[in-house]
């Protein structure tokens, strides 16, 4: 099963409208993200606690890491550089800290809250290589960025 944008970006509207908690968004984003495509095993959240530092947010799938600096990993370099991180082969990616060995490829994305403060990394982990597309960056991005738009 692929991914529906248009109807993922429906429902987390409906489910997100007027929600401004960051974690009650986070949780709901990771649901509904988690169960809306085969490709994704591993779907959730590193929070921005301490300068410089992510620690595991709300997530589907398996464990995750629970700290990541910024300094390290895919994760770290979304929030590092604040650009999305389209990894075909995260083996090859300089740094990776191996959460889940069943981890082929990944998506980050930076996420912001309404006043462009950076909140976090959203994190698409796929057991296949080369599981994303640009397309599917862009799409997500527009998601993310439509649910996080009140957040606090």
């Amino acid at each position: 099963m692929r991914v529906n944008y248009n109807e993922l970006a429906t429902t987390l509207a409906a489910l997100t409208e007027g929600e401004t908690d960051v974690v009650s968004l986070m949780a709901t984003v990771a649901c509904e993200v988690h169960h809306a495509d085969d490709r994704f095993d591993w779907t959730g959240f590193y929070r921005v606690t301490a300068p410089e530092l992510l620690k595991i947010g709300p997530y589907q799938g398996g464990h995750g890491c629970l700290v990541i600096p910024f300094s390290r990993g895919v994760c770290g370099a979304a929030a590092r550089t604040g650009e999305v991180q389209l990894v075909d082969d995260v083996n090859a990616f300089e740094g990776h800290i191996a959460c889940a060995i069943s981890t082929q490829s990944e998506l980050v994305l930076p996420v912001w809250n309404q006043a462009g403060t950076l909140l976090g990394v959203f994190d698409i982990d796929s057991d296949q290589p080369a599981a994303f597309t640009q397309d599917d960056a862009t799409q997500m991005a527009a998601i993310l960025k439509a649910s996080f738009s009140n957040a606090t």
